[in-house]
C-alpha cells in the first residue's frame, strides 16, 4: 500500500504500541478470535474511562487485563499414559460389579431389616413370590442366551449393546389412552373391585391398573415385545412411590403397586422368551422422578421453599426398589430426571439397596431437558446431567420425554462426545399438538431417529410420549444394520464437576492463564466481613450477589462456608445452598461446600443437583470415623478436600505433609474405593513473614510437599487457602496479592497445584509485578535472605503510605529502594581463566621469595645503616652472635631435613604444611605462672642482679625473664619441643617493644630482650634436633600488639 487519507498528527508508530494494545489490533484487524471486537471495546471503555478521570485528577481505573495466554499444565508419568479401548462401561466399586458375578434372583434370602420392615407393610392378596430364578440348563450358555441366576445380566448387557443398537418399549400412558378409545376406561374400572369405596378420584392414576386392571397392563407389555421387538419392557411404575401416590391417598400401596407391575412384566417377558430363548427379554424397575422436586421452590415468594428433602425422597426411592426388584426386575432405570436432584436421591437409595444386597444389578438412568435450550427444568445441560450423576456408574444414560428425536439432535451428540457408558434415546414422537396429541407416524418417528443411527451415537432406542408398538417396529426396523456406539476408550480420569454446567478440572486454565481452579473466598464467613455481616443479618438475597461477581470475576467454584460460634451453621449452610441453586448466574458454577462440622456439609450436600466439593475431612477425627466420613460422601458423589492432619495434629514440615497425605490416600483409594480424580489434599498453606524463623520455611515446605505428593498419589489434586500465606500483611491488598502471584506460579507450573481458595478479581498476573516487588516475593516465599520478612514490612509501610497519600490527594512518598539486583561485570579474557591448583601459598613479590633462594643466616654481613644504627644501641653484656648457618653437610639433603644455608625455608614449610599438621607451641605466660606455683617468682628473682636498683616494680614483665631468668624460659622452651613435641616455638618477646616496655621505663633494652629471646629458642632448638635430625625444629619471632591502638582513642571524651 502506497497511500491513505490519515491525521499525521495522531499516527502512531508501530514500534511505540504496547505490547496488548498491538495483540488486540491485530486479533481485530486479521480477525483472529471470535471474541476481537468484544475485547477492542473493552479495552475501548477503558481507555475512555481513563481520559475521564485524568479530566477530573483522580486515579486511573484498572486496565483490563484481556485474554491471558494459557501456561502449560505440568505433566507427571501418569498424564501419559496413552488411552485404550473400554471393554466394558465404567464399573460400580463392589466386589460383585467388578467380578461380575451374576444375580442369584433368591430375593427371599434378602432379610436384611430395612427390606423385611418394608415387605411386612405390603398390601397385596397374594402370596409374594420373591425368588425369580431359573435353572442353571434352562437354555444354553452361550451368548445370546440368558439364564437368570447363572449368567452376568451386566456382561449381558454389554454384549448386546456393542453387537447391535437394542430396543426399549415406548409409551405407557399412550397405550392406555388408546386403549381407552376402543374400551371403557373410566373411574370405575381404575377403582376396580378393590378400591369401590376409595375416598378420592381414581382415574388417571394408570399405575394402579396393575392391580385392578393386570390383564391391560401385561397386554401392553406384551404388544411391546412381539410387535415392537423391544429387549426390555419398563415397568407400569413410573409415579409408583409414596410421594407420588399421595395424591390418590394410596401410600400404602406403592409396594404392591411396584411389585405386581414388576410380576406382570416378568411374567410376559418370560412367556416371550420361552418363543425365542435367543432372543431374552428383560425387564426393567422404571423409577419415575415423582410429583416433587429437591431443586425448585414451589413458592415464588420463598426461594428456599421445598416441597420434599433428599431425605424423604431416598426413603419414597427405596421403598419402590425394593418391590420392583422383589417383584422380578433384571435392571433399574432412574427416568424421565428433570431434577437431578431427585435423580441422585433415587440413585442412593439404589446404592443402599446395593450395599446391603450385595447384588450386582444394572442401572440406567434417563433426564428429560425440557425445551430447545438443551436443559432440564431444574437448569443442568446435558453435560452437567451426566457429571452429576455418574459417580453412580450407570451402565446406560440416555434422554427421553419432553422432545421429538428432531428436537434432541443437538444434546444427543453432545452426550455422545461425553458420556463414557452406554447412551440411549427414547424421545416423543415429536411435539405435542394443540389437543396434546402426538402427529408423528411410525415412519416419520423412525426416519428422524435414522440421524442418530447414522452417526453411531446410540446403543438403546425406544420411544416416549405418544409412541405405540408400531413406532418402536419402525425404529427396530430403520435400526438395523447399523452399528451401535463404540464405547470411549479409557485415558486418564479426571474430575469432573458439576452446576448448571459442567466442568472438567483437570482442563482448567483461569482468567490469568494458569492451569488452576478458582475457587471464589467471598461466600467465607473467615474470607469476607461484609459476607459475614450479611449472614447475622439473614440477608441471603445481597449475599447472592456477592456469589455472582465471584463467578463474574473468574471464580469457577463458589466457596460456601457458614461456620460461626454465633450462627446456626445448619440452617445457615442448607438456607443458602437452596436459594443458591434457584439463581442460575450463581449456580451454574459447582460449590465448594466447607464447614468445620460434618453434619453441616453433609445438610449442604443433600441440596446440591450438581456435583460439589465438600471442604473438608481428615485423619484428624480418627481412622474409622474418616473412611465412614468419605464413604457416605463416595455415595453422594462428591469429590472431597483431605487436610493434611491427622490423630496428632497439623503437618507443617514438607515430609510430614507428604506423609499424611499418602496415608490418607492409600485408605481412601483401597481401602474405601474412592476415586482418585475425586481427592483434593490440602496440605496447609500456612502463614509465611511472621518474623518468627519456624515459619519462614513454611511456602517452600508446600510448594516441595505439592509436587512429592502428586508423584506418590496419582490423579489427585492439590489446594489450599492461599490468603493464608500472606495473612501478615493483611490490609494491604497489593502486597498480599503480589505474594500470592509468585507463590501460586511457581506452585502451579513447577510443583503441580490445582485449586486454590481465591479473589479472582483481586489476583495479579505474574508477569504483571513490578520488577522489585517480584523479586522481594521471592525472597520471602522461597526464604532466600534473612531480611525477606523486614524488606517486604519496609514496602508494606511505603504501599499503605501510597493509600493514604492518593485518598488525601497528596504527592506520593518515595519508594523503598530495597536490595539492589547485583548487576553483572564485563567480563574480559583473563577472567575466563579456569582455576588451577595452588602448589604453595601466596609468594611476596621479592625475586629472592618467588625464587625460593635460602636465608644465608649470615646477619653480620647485614651492614645497612638503620640495622646498625639499633645493634649500636643493643645493651648486651657478651659479644652478639649474628651468624646461625650451618655447613651444608650438617645433615642429609632431602626433606624432612633442613640445613640452615642450604635449604630454603620457604620450600620447606610448604612440604611440612601439606604433608601433616603441624605442631607450634603454647602459652609461655601459663608455663611462667605454673613455674611460680612450684618455685619462688617475685620482684627479687625479675630484677636478676642486673636491675636490682631498678626503680619501678618489674614483676609480671615476663619477657625481661629471657635477660634475668634466661634458664626458666630455656626449660619452657625445651618442655614444648620435647614434651610437646612442637615443631615451632615462639620467643618470649608478646611486649618486647619500646612502646610496651615503656610501663617498666626498659625501653632501651628492647634489642637484648628480642635478641636473648631468640637466642635462647636457637639455641633449644638446635640441641633437640640434633637428637632427631629428620624434626627439625624452628624458631618463630613472636611480634605482640604493643599496648596501644591506633584505631581507637584512649579518651571518652575525644574520640
Amino acid at each position: 500500500m502506497d497511500v491513505g487519507i490519515v491525521n499525521p498528527h495522531e499516527m502512531i508508530a508501530h514500534s511505540e504500541l504496547e505490547d496488548d494494545m498491538k495483540l488486540l489490533c491485530e486479533n481485530l484487524v486479521f480477525n483472529q478470535t471470535e471474541e476481537a471486537t468484544d475485547d477492542m471495546l473493552e479495552r475501548t471503555t477503558y481507555e475512555r474511562d481513563c481520559i475521564a478521570a485524568k479530566k477530573k485528577n483522580l486515579p486511573l481505573p484498572r486496565k483490563p487485563r484481556g485474554k491471558m495466554p494459557k501456561l502449560p499444565r505440568l505433566q507427571f508419568d501418569y498424564d501419559k499414559v496413552a488411552p485404550t479401548p473400554a471393554t466394558e462401561p465404567p464399573l460400580p466399586t463392589s466386589d460383585v460389579a467388578r467380578n461380575h458375578v451374576p444375580n442369584s434372583y433368591l430375593n427371599s434370602k434378602l432379610t436384611m431389616d430395612s427390606i423385611t420392615a418394608i415387605r411386612a407393610k405390603a398390601t397385596n392378596l397374594t402370596p409374594l413370590k420373591l425368588d425369580h430364578a431359573q435353572a442353571s440348563d434352562t437354555y444354553p450358555e452361550s451368548f445370546p442366551h440368558f439364564v437368570r441366576g447363572r449368567d452376568s445380566l451386566r456382561e449381558y448387557i454389554t454384549s448386546l449393546f456393542t453387537s447391535r443398537i437394542a430396543l426399549y418399549d415406548g409409551a405407557m400412558g399412550t397405550m392406555i389412552q388408546n386403549y381407552a378409545k376402543r374400551n371403557r376406561l373410566e373411574e370405575e374400572e381404575f377403582r376396580g373391585d378393590r378400591f369401590v369405596d376409595w375416598t378420592t378420584s381414581m382415574k388417571g392414576n394408570n399405575d394402579q391398573l396393575s392391580i385392578t386392571q393386570p390383564q391391560i397392563i401385561s397386554a401392553i407389555y406384551k404388544e411391546y415385545l412381539e410387535v415392537g421387538g423391544s429387549d426390555l419392557i419398563g415397568t407400569n411404575t413410573f409415579s409408583s412411590t409414596t410421594i407420588a401416590m399421595a395424591d390418590y391417598e394410596m401410600e400404602d400401596y406403592v409396594y404392591e403397586l411396584n411389585y405386581e407391575s414388576a410380576r406382570l412384566a416378568r411374567e410376559v417377558c418370560d412367556e416371550v422368551t420361552a418363543k425365542d430363548p435367543s432372543k431374552p427379554r428383560f425387564v426393567v424397575g422404571a423409577i419415575g422422578p415423582t410429583n416433587r422436586t429437591g431443586s425448585i421452590s414451589p413458592s415464588v415468594e420463598d426461594p428456599a421453599a421445598r416441597n420434599v428433602t433428599f431425605d424423604e425422597l431416598v426413603e419414597a426411592y427405596f421403598q419402590q426398589i425394593v418391590a420392583l426388584m422383589d417383584g422380578g426386575s433384571d435392571i433399574l432405570m432412574v427416568e424421565t430426571i428433570f431434577d437431578t436432584l431427585n435423580a441422585k436421591a433415587a440413585l442412593y437409595a439404589v446404592g443402599e439397596y446395593l450395599e446391603i444386597t450385595g447384588l450386582d444389578v444394572p442401572v440406567f438412568v434417563s433426564g428429560t431437558l425440557v425445551d430447545q435450550s438443551g436443559r432440564t427444568l431444574s437448569g443442568q445441560t446435558g453435560e452437567a446431567f451426566y457429571a452429576s450423576i455418574r459417580h453412580a456408574k450407570p451402565m446406560c444414560v440416555g434422554l427421553n420425554c419432553a422432545l421429538g428425536a428432531k428436537h434432541m439432535t443437538p444434546f444427543v451428540e453432545r452426550l455422545a462426545k461425553c458420556v463414557e457408558c452406554f447412551l440411549h434415546v427414547y424421545s416423543n414422537a415429536g411435539l405435542p399438538n394443540a389437543m396434546g396429541g402426538y402427529d408423528e407416524t411410525p415412519e416419520d418417528m423412525a426416519g428422524q431417529m435414522k440421524l442418530f443411527f447414522d452417526n453411531g451415537w446410540l446403543n438403546m432406542v425406544g420411544g416416549c410420549c405418544g409412541s405405540t408398538p408400531q413406532h418402536i417396529k419402525a425404529i427396530r426396523e430403520m435400526s438395523e444394520g447399523y452399528e451401535p456406539r463404540k464405547l470411549p476408550d479409557v485415558g486418564r480420569p479426571k474430575m469432573w464437576l458439576s452446576g448448571l454446567e459442567d466442568l472438567v478440572v483437570d482442563d482448567v486454565h483461569n482468567h490469568l492463564g494458569l492451569p488452576f481452579l478458582n475457587v471464589g473466598e467471598r461466600c467465607n464467613i473467615s474470607g469476607s466481613i461484609r459476607f459475614k455481616k450479611l449472614m447475622m443479618a439473614g440477608d441471603f438475597g445481597t449475599a447472592m450477589d456477592i456469589a455472582k461477581k465471584q463467578v463474574e470475576d473468574g471464580a469457577h467454584v463458589i466457596d460456601i462456608n457458614v461456620d460461626d460460634g454465633m450462627l446456626d451453621g445448619l440452617a445457615a449452610m442448607q438456607k443458602f445452598v437452596k436459594i443458591a441453586v434457584t439463581e442460575p448466574e450463581v449456580s451454574k458454577v459447582p460449590f465448594m461446600l466447607d464447614a468445620s462440622k460434618f453434619e453441616i456439609v453433609l445438610a449442604g450436600v443433600k441440596w446440591c443437583q450438581g456435583k460439589c466439593i465438600v471442604n473438608s475431612i481428615s485423619l484428624k477425627v480418627g481412622v474409622e470415623l474418616f473412611k465412614e466420613q468419605a464413604t457416605l460422601l463416595k455415595k453422594h458423589g462428591c469429590a472431597i478436600v483431605v487436610m493434611a492432619f491427622d490423630e496428632d495434629g497439623q503437618a507443617a514440615t514438607a515430609s510430614e505433609k507428604v506423609r499424611i497425605c499418602k496415608r490418607s490416600y492409600d485408605m481412601l483409594v483401597n481401602e474405601v474405593r474412592f476415586p482418585p480424580e475425586d481427592i483434593i489434599f490440602d496440605p496447609n498453606v500456612l502463614t509465611i513473614g511472621t518474623g518468627m524463623e519456624e515459619h519462614a520455611n513454611y511456602g517452600v515446605d508446600f510448594i516441595n510437599a505439592t509436587k512429592t505428593i502428586k508423584e506418590q498419589c496419582p490423579y489427585v489434586k492439590i489446594s489450599g487457602g492461599i490468603s493464608n500465606l500472606s495473612f501478615g500483611f493483611r490490609g494491604v491488598m497489593k502486597i498480599r496479592e503480589s505474594i500470592h502471584s509468585v507463590f501460586l506460579q511457581h506452585a502451579i507450573l513447577e510443583s503441580g497445584m490445582d485449586v486454590g481458595i481465591v479473589n479472582p478479581h483481586e489476583m495479579i498476573a505474574h508477569s504483571e509485578l513490578e520488577d522489585d516487588m517480584k523479586l522481594l516475593c521471592e525472597n520471602l516465599v522461597f526464604n532466600q535472605t534473612e531480611e525477606a520478612t523486614d524488606d517486604m514490612l519496609e514496602r508494606t509501610t511505603y504501599e499503605r503510605d501510597c493509600i493514604a497519600a492518593k485518598k488525601k490527594n497528596l504527592p506520593l512518598p518515595r519508594k523503598p529502594r530495597g536490595k539492589m539486583p547485583k548487576l553483572p561485570r564485563l567480563q574480559f579474557d583473563y577472567d575466563k581463566v579456569a582455576p588451577t591448583p595452588a602448589t604453595e601459598p601466596p609468594l611476596p613479590t621479592s625475586d629472592v621469595a618467588r625464587n625460593h633462594v635460602p636465608n644465608s643466616y649470615l646477619n653480620s654481613k647485614l651492614t645497612m645503616d638503620s640495622i646498625t644504627a639499633i645493634r649500636a644501641k643493643a645493651t648486651n653484656l657478651t659479644p652478639l652472635k649474628l651468624d646461625h648457618a650451618q655447613a651444608s653437610d650438617t645433615y642429609p639433603e632431602s626433606f624432612p631435613h633442613f640445613v640452615r644455608g642450604r635449604d630454603s625455608l620457604r620450600e620447606y614449610i610448604t612440604s611440612l604444611f601439606t604433608s601433616r599438621i603441624a605442631l607450634y607451641d603454647g602459652a609461655m605466660g601459663t608455663m611462667i605462672q605454673n613455674y611460680a606455683k612450684r618455685n619462688r617468682l617475685e620482684e627479687e628473682e625479675f630484677r636478676g642482679d642486673r636491675f636490682v636498683d631498678w626503680t619501678t616494680s618489674m614483676k609480671g614483665n615476663n619477657d625481661q625473664l629471657s635477660i634475668t631468668q634466661p634458664q626458666i624460659i630455656s626449660a619452657i622452651y625445651k618442655e614444648y619441643l620435647e614434651v610437646g613435641g612442637s615443631d615451632l616455638i615462639g620467643t618470649n618477646t608478646f611486649s618486647s617493644t619500646t612502646i610496651a616496655m615503656a610501663d617498666y621505663e626498659m625501653e632501651d633494652y628492647v634489642y637484648e630482650l628480642n635478641y636473648e629471646s631468640a637466642r635462647l629458642a636457637r639455641e633449644v632448638c638446635d640441641e633437640v634436633t640434633a637428637k632427631d635430625p629428620s624434626k627439625p625444629r624452628f624458631v618463630v619471632g613472636a611480634i605482640g600488639p604493643t599496648n596501644r591502638t591506633g584505631s581507637i582513642s584512649p579518651s571518652v571524651e575525644d574520640p
